[in-house]
């Protein structure tokens, strides 16, 4: 049964599904101002730099060779876990202009299935009016640099977050869970959800997720014995692997520290301490969030919290403001919350969303990028723009992790007090 604001798109559709069309061109119309969509290398669907690893990463396995000793395109090392090689092989079995346009529409289509399982999960029927309007929105967040990195990059964040939502937000399953451990078998940082369902107390839950990362563990040794002990070992210890600390785009706790102190060896001690103060700060409004019945903020606070305690997270890894964003957009349209609360929500939706914008930076002349001198470049991403205003630095370096505490602190004061809700019937949402 839906919500009461689930007449929200259905009074008056015909206006809200104009406007939402009205938008999303406009969006897209904004994309290719930001950077012209024909622009070589630069423009949306260029580059694919990071499927182009995923393709030969797989196609050394195929060949046989040791796949965290290559160099792949000539630069590039490998950072995730055996087991990922799997989802990655028909890749490599594909031309390359088939694998990156499978690759595109893959993510834009996972990141439409996001924006509905957000909906649903609070409240929304999938009517065809909610979905031109979810199809608008996939347009619009392609303005966040989150998103627009990964696509552009030919990224898999968005792969993992639509199974972590569908998995997590479905009924009652014995097999919930499972899903998103096999993403944690991939990427480590969605084994964080583990945490947060012993928390909420969904132990069988949690169980699954620590099964289904058992499972892809397995698979790596059964299938690539030697290349898993080679990662497990070795390789997840050495997290420059990712990149190094001193590097704008980093968007971590470990990042702040880099980048506001101007080094590539950030003090582990005070690292560490604000780890462990962002998994309190991140896991504890989670789990007040779900107490006051808003699973969708819990779950994207823990995926929040998980890029903010890594060594190295790069802006697209923060692709977790698009449920939050969809969140934010259903409770303004809720004509039953508060005036004072849509106004205060509205707010800072749209603070976060102009500090997490595609704010271009053009250089029009050559440079060093990506191992080769380019002619120009468009360096996209509020963090970019350090050192732009005196004073600012500390807000600009490091945007992701502010609308992080900020998400936190907001859920905190709004929730923090209220008692638990009443617990879901079996069979729907938990």
């Amino acid at each position: 049964m839906s919500s009461p604001s689930s007449s929200a798109v259905r009074a008056g559709s015909i206006p809200i599904v104009v406007g939402a069309v009205v938008v999303g061109l406009a969006a897209l119309w904004l994309q290719n101002a930001i950077v012209p969509f024909s622009t070589p290398f630069w423009g949306l669907f260029d580059n694919q730099l990071d499927l182009g690893v995923y393709r030969a990463g797989a196609q050394t396995v195929l060949d046989g060779h040791p796949l965290y000793e290559a160099k792949l395109l000539g630069q590039m090392d490998y950072t995730y876990t055996p087991f990922s090689i799997f989802g990655f092989i028909p890749f490599a079995w594909l031309p390359e202009a088939v694998a990156k346009a499978v690759w595109i529409v893959g993510l834009l289509l996972a990141l439409y299935a996001t924006i509905m399982i957000s909906f649903r999960s609070l409240g929304r029927t999938a009517t065809w009016q909610l979905r031109v309007v979810a199809g608008s929105l996939v347009a619009v967040v392609l303005l966040l640099e989150p998103v627009r990195t990964t696509i552009w990059y030919g990224q898999i964040n968005i792969f993992l977050m639509v199974v972590v939502l569908a998995d997590l937000l479905r009924g009652d399953s014995r097999l919930r869970g499972v899903a998103t451990g096999l993403t944690a078998g991939i990427k480590l940082t969605p084994g964080l959800f583990a945490v947060y369902l012993l928390l909420i107390r969904r132990t069988r839950a949690a169980i699954g997720v620590v099964v289904g990362f058992v499972v892809s563990v397995v698979l790596g040794f059964l299938f690539l014995p030697g290349t898993s002990w080679d990662y497990w070992t070795k390789k997840l210890r050495d997290s420059d692997r990712v990149g190094a600390p001193l590097t704008p785009g980093n968007q971590s706790l470990r990042g702040v520290l880099a980048n506001l102190g101007d080094t590539n060896s950030p003090n582990t001690f005070a690292w560490l301490g604000l780890v462990v103060l962002g998994l309190a700060f991140g896991l504890g409004a989670a789990v007040v969030a779900h107490r006051a019945g808003q699973e969708l903020v819990g779950l994207s606070l823990v995926g929040l919290t998980s890029c903010a305690v890594s060594p190295m997270a790069w802006g697209h890894h923060w692709v977790w403001f698009v449920p939050l964003l969809v969140f934010a957009l259903n409770w303004v349209a809720d004509g039953a919350r508060s005036t004072v609360s849509r106004v205060v929500v509205g707010v800072m939706a749209a603070a976060g969303f102009l500090a997490a914008f595609s704010w271009r930076t053009f250089l029009g002349y050559p440079t060093w990028q990506f191992n080769q001198t380019r002619d120009d470049a468009y360096l996209i991403g509020l963090f970019f723009k350090h050192g732009n205003v005196p004073g600012l630095d500390l807000w600009v370096y490091e945007p992701y992790v502010w609308i992080f505490a900020a998400t936190c602190v907001a859920v905190l004061v709004a929730w923090g007090n209220k008692p638990p809700a009443p617990a879901p019937a079996v069979g729907a949402h938990r």
